[in-house]
């Protein structure tokens, strides 16, 4: 699919992705839904280290420094800094608890929503050429001033992601902008900008995710999801 080529070429090219095994980021994350649930800090200023090709990242650093958290698809742990198990949580899904409590509450749930959602940002658009993703070219959208291409997307039961169907916007660069998807059971407009090249691979550094109004606008504020990457490398 042309748009889809376009894209994966832009950060860097199929090839390049395929060479590489594993990657390494020191980024912030926060947001509403973390501040909300008590952890407005717990993912400030961390390390994720992770494998480009199976879904799997360990967390260092979290609650202020002094725990490690690691997301695979079968179990979520908390350790301490020299590998002890505090906590696991086996074959973790996002049908987190609906008895009032945050969905995040539990730090379990935390580990398990930013494995997901950090190994997910930093692996699309390749992640949209594997073989049991389904992808479609919608119409253009009018962004403002732009007029950004539209992929959406169709994800198999094999590969968690925050939703299962999402909507990629990419810019005139083929580079990813926005995406619109389910999230907690609210729609949202994720955007991704500041793109950097780390070593071959090109990440968008800052993501915000912001929610979707009954009519499709997005509303500003609050910002749910807020995502830096402040440097990545990749081997």
């Amino acid at each position: 699919m042309a748009l889809l080529d376009d894209a994966i070429d832009a950060c860097g090219g199929l090839a390049r992705w395929n060479s590489l095994n594993r990657f390494t980021l020191h980024l912030s994350v926060g947001g509403t839904l973390f501040s909300d649930a008590g952890h407005a800090r717990e993912f400030k200023d961390v390390t994720a280290e992770g494998s480009t090709r199976t879904q799997s990242v360990r967390f260092t650093g979290i609650t202020g420094g002094e725990q490690s958290g690691a997301f695979q698809p079968d179990a979520i742990t908390i350790e301490s800094l020299d590998g002890q198990v505090l906590r696991t949580w086996h074959d973790p899904s996002l049908a987190f608890p609906t008895n009032g409590a945050h969905a995040l509450a539990d730090e379990l749930h935390l580990v398990f929503f930013c494995g997901v959602a950090i190994w997910n940002y930093l692996t699309t658009p390749f992640l949209l050429a594997h073989p049991d993703v389904v992808v479609e070219e919608l119409e253009p959208w009018q962004e403002h001033t732009e007029a950004w291409r539209r992929l959406r997307a169709q994800f198999p039961p094999s590969l968690i992601t925050l939703a299962s169907e999402q909507v990629f916007y990419f810019d005139e660069n083929a580079l990813q902008r926005r995406a619109d998807h389910d999230l907690l059971g609210t729609h949202v407009a994720h955007y991704s900008w500041a793109h950097e090249d780390f070593g071959g691979i090109v990440v968008p550094t800052l993501r915000r995710s912001q929610t979707l109004g009954p009519d499709g606008t997005v509303i500003a504020k609050p910002v749910l999801v807020d995502v830096e990457i402040f440097d990545a490398v990749f081997e």
